[in-house]
């Protein structure tokens, strides 16, 4: 049978390492849009979570050698600084330079793969990698109103909808899944009863404690910088503490069988992912800065990869990613134990796993975004840190994390339990 596929893995663009690690990982909570971090903006996500992961891992913030930060919408007016703030409040040296990166709901990806090039390319031995996403705080935007307003075009639109609308084929994202439901012959049924599989493996790993050792429990903070204005992150009125992700509950396959569609097809508000706000960061360092510190890592870096697929078919993007990553190790998917693809929406990822031909019980095994939700800078960190922390559960080898990038892209990193 021939592939698809075939250019989109042939042209995909592929970085292989040998000694650079995921030295630890660690996120906020993710919220429910309009809930506990509603107020929060995507700064002060990243910079409670660097903090965190700094205090958590032992690692100090002087050590950094630089700062990439992962965001998709600019959620507030200093949005600018993004990746310097996080670096700055979170007490990183003044001196060591930070960079924003971008592929869509690839961008938590991104970071990590920017910053293992970084260190292979021998411009830093330590990297801060942080992806930070409000849903919540997404603007409602105008773009042609500088000059004034004219009688009856006053034009201000929700941009958290607007932006979810692919211009060039004329698709929103969850068009695409509906088109890839067609291509593969997915149901309804399917997709809802793909969706309560992933909230109860998210519920069950949330009571056995799974998430516990990977998230931070969030308070309100304060952070200073001395000769600076102080930065603060703060919880509604009555909320002492936020420890949990809030999407994640007992949701039944009747449940979500009774919900409308939304885009006329298979696709409802409870088979595709959740919208919520939250950060996540990790710690990339190469195998010198690891053996000079004792340090005992998640997880190798092997590899990480993007490709492109066409727009109005992207959540197909993660299969020939995959494919594309494992050619150039050598590898075939039966040598990987765990697989992580980000849940865009439930068609997305069953496509995925037809076409890779994958096992369930490999893939998503503590529930995907449909239930955890996909805060869209910060997913890839989420699913990174994830992958290499179920390696060590099992005791196995390889895994790879992944996802779907709206205008039509994959990617994906390939992981080793050492």
């Amino acid at each position: 049978m021939s592939n698809p596929y075939a250019e989109s893995e042939a042209r995909a663009v592929v970085s292989t390492w040998d000694d650079i690690w995921l030295v630890a990982g660690l996120r906020t909570p993710f919220a429910d849009y309009m809930q506990e971090l509603a107020e929060v903006s995507p700064t002060d996500m990243g910079i409670y979570a660097a903090k965190a992961l700094f205090a958590k891992s032992g690692i100090p913030a002087a050590d950094v050698d630089c700062v990439i930060g992962g965001n998709m919408a600019q959620a507030s007016f200093d949005a600018y600084f993004l990746p310097r703030h996080i670096g700055l409040y979170s007490g990183v040296d003044p001196n060591v330079p930070a960079l924003l990166v971008q592929r869509l709901c690839g961008t938590g990806f991104e970071t990590i793969i920017t910053a293992a090039d970084h260190i292979k390319l021998g411009k830093a031995r330590l990297v801060l990698a942080v992806g930070t996403e409000s849903m919540t705080r997404n603007p409602v935007a105008a773009y042609t109103h500088r000059a004034g307003f004219k009688m009856g075009q006053v034009e201000f639109k929700d941009f958290l909808w607007e932006a979810t609308k692919d211009t060039a084929p004329g698709a929103s994202m969850g068009d695409t899944a509906e088109n890839l439901a067609k291509r593969y012959g997915i149901t309804r049924e399917e997709v809802d009863r793909f969706a309560a599989q992933s909230f109860a493996r998210a519920v069950a790993a949330q009571a056995a404690g799974y998430f516990d050792d990977e998230i931070v429990p969030v308070t309100n903070a304060s952070f200073e910088l001395p000769g600076y204005n102080t930065r603060s992150l703060k919880l509604p009125r009555k909320v002492e503490a936020f420890s949990r992700d809030g999407h994640a509950k007992p949701t039944s396959y009747e449940t979500l069988a009774k919900l409308r569609p939304a885009f006329g097809g298979v696709q409802t508000g409870g088979n595709s992912s959740a919208i919520v706000d939250g950060a996540g960061a990790v710690l990339v360092a190469s195998g010198d800065y690891v053996r000079a510190h004792g340090l005992k890592p998640l997880a190798r870096l092997v590899g990480g990869a993007a490709a492109g697929v066409p727009p109005e078919i992207m959540g197909i993007g993660p299969a020939p990613t995959i494919r594309a990553l494992l050619a150039r190790q050598g590898m075939t998917l039966d040598q990987v134990g765990r697989v992580e693809i980000n849940e865009a929406f439930g068609a997305q990822y069953l496509a995925c796993e037809k076409e890779l031909g994958l096992a369930r019980e490999r893939a998503n095994v503590h529930g995907g975004a449909i239930a955890i939700g996909h805060p869209l800078g910060a997913s890839g960190v989420r699913l990174t840190t994830t992958v290499a922390r179920e390696l060590r559960e099992a005791g196995l080898q390889f895994g790879i994390s992944s996802a779907c990038c709206g205008g039509g892209q994959g990617v994906a990193i390939l992981v080793e339990n050492v």
